[in-house]
């Protein structure tokens, strides 16, 4: 999208990216059809002056429907594909160096591109391999639950009917389980985590708006911020407390102190996340329909020894409630969500760029240190995920869409006489 508003502003553009999901990242090159967005079509348009874009485009007059993600993929790509001016390269950049007053991008193909400004959007980052994962055999655990390799795995469990473990009770945890129900899977599923909680449900109709102003709201600390949520939740319900703090997350995440904000992400964050993100009604009721018929576990816990054996993994998990259990399944997937620490990045222009010291982390390496304009370096601005440590809530399309039309307006601003 960041592309696509440049190219409207007459700036030629290189976009690349040799993933093969060009246009549509991972969350949205999923084909299967049991994955759903988890917001109403209503808020899902990419271009932040046409709210009702994405609705008109699929024939959702009431904005009401929680779309198929592969639709909203086919969306982004039409996008795309109407943005004059943008050259699509199928290819990964390995390496940029400052040349004069731009960049110079060396991409896997051999190319090399000149550029007077550099925008990394990559996204969220394959999950940091699970501890003690690493001797296992890789078709027995998979790391990175979006991978072929995962795809297969799912395959597999399904037409043997062994029993799975997901490792993380989040959205991925849920995109897994869907999965595995569409292949046919008829095993037990138990799904763990520290906590045991689990994404709550959107609800139809949506629960009526209860609009606060950002002075209404207590700044600065973690803990007088929980109790206004937890009285305000009282009185209108959690989903409208979450919704109406939407507009200025930024604010309160920015205005906590280090030390508040590290003492959200310890303690406040899984809570926050599972009400914050939520799911569509429709996938809700399946997972309750699985849990009642026994098909789908969820456990508060930790997972202890995990070893091969005879084909099946062998592991050992500490209840929450002091129980010690042992489960063999065909398969885990590690589910517990997207690398957490960007220092561990495998990503080739991302480690090029950290090692020679154009970028750095943040205060707690989730993304990149951004300005207020999302500028990681000299002609160099960052999007989405990567900019979590400034805004925290910047993974969804409605925050998303405005910071690619903020940046490319800021790089139209700031674009030398030639590009």
């Amino acid at each position: 999208m960041t592309a696509a508003h440049l190219a409207a502003g007459n700036v030629p553009v290189v976009l690349v990216d040799g993933s093969g999901r060009l246009g549509r990242g991972v969350a949205y090159s999923t084909t299967e059809p049991v994955h759903l967005l988890n917001v109403a079509s209503a808020k899902m348009s990419a271009w932040p002056d046409q709210p009702d874009h994405f609705a008109r485009w699929c024939g959702d007059e009431e904005g009401a429907t929680f779309v198929e993600r592969r639709a909203f993929g086919r969306y982004l790509g039409e996008q795309l594909a109407a943005a004059p001016g943008v050259d699509a390269v199928k290819a990964m950049a390995l390496d940029a160096r400052r040349q004069d007053d731009g960049w110079d991008v060396t991409l896997s193909d051999g190319r090399r591109i000149a550029a007077s400004a550099l925008v990394l959007a990559q996204g969220n980052q394959p999950p940091t391999p699970f501890p003690g994962s690493a001797a296992l055999p890789p078709e027995l655990f998979f790391n990175n639950p979006w991978s072929d390799a995962a795809h297969a795995g799912v395959e597999r469990v399904a037409a043997e009917g062994s029993d799975v473990l997901i490792l993380g009770t989040g959205l991925t945890m849920v995109d897994t389980v869907l999965s595995l129900v569409a292949a046919g899977h008829q095993g037990r599923i138990t799904a763990l985590s520290r906590r045991g909680l689990i994404p709550r449900a959107h609800v139809h109709p949506p629960a009526a708006p209860a609009p606060v102003e950002l002075n209404e709201v207590p700044q600065g600390n973690v803990l007088a911020l929980w109790r206004w949520l937890r009285a305000r939740s009282a009185a209108v319900g959690f989903r409208a407390v979450i919704d109406a703090l939407r507009p200025h997350s930024h604010a309160l995440w920015q205005q906590l102190p280090a030390e508040e904000q590290r003492r959200f992400m310890r303690h406040a964050r899984p809570w926050w996340d599972v009400h914050r993100h939520r799911i569509a009604p429709q996938v809700a009721e399946q997972l309750r329909e699985l849990v009642a018929a026994g098909r789908l576990e969820i456990v508060a816990g930790r997972v202890g020894l995990m070893e091969a054996v005879d084909g099946r993994l062998k592991v050992a998990i500490s209840r929450r409630d002091g129980r010690k259990v042992v489960r063999e399944v065909g398969a885990a997937f590690n589910c517990t969500g997207p690398l957490g620490d960007l220092r561990r990045t495998a990503d080739p222009l991302l480690r090029s760029l950290l090692d020679q010291g154009a970028i750095r982390t943040d205060t707690f390496a989730m993304g990149l240190d951004v300005d207020d304009r999302s500028r990681a370096g000299e002609r160099l601005w960052a999007l989405g995920p990567l900019t979590k440590g400034r805004y925290w809530e910047i993974v969804a399309v409605p925050d998303i869409r405005h910071q690619a039309q903020a940046v490319a307006a800021d790089i139209q601003k700031d674009q030398p006489s030639h590009v």
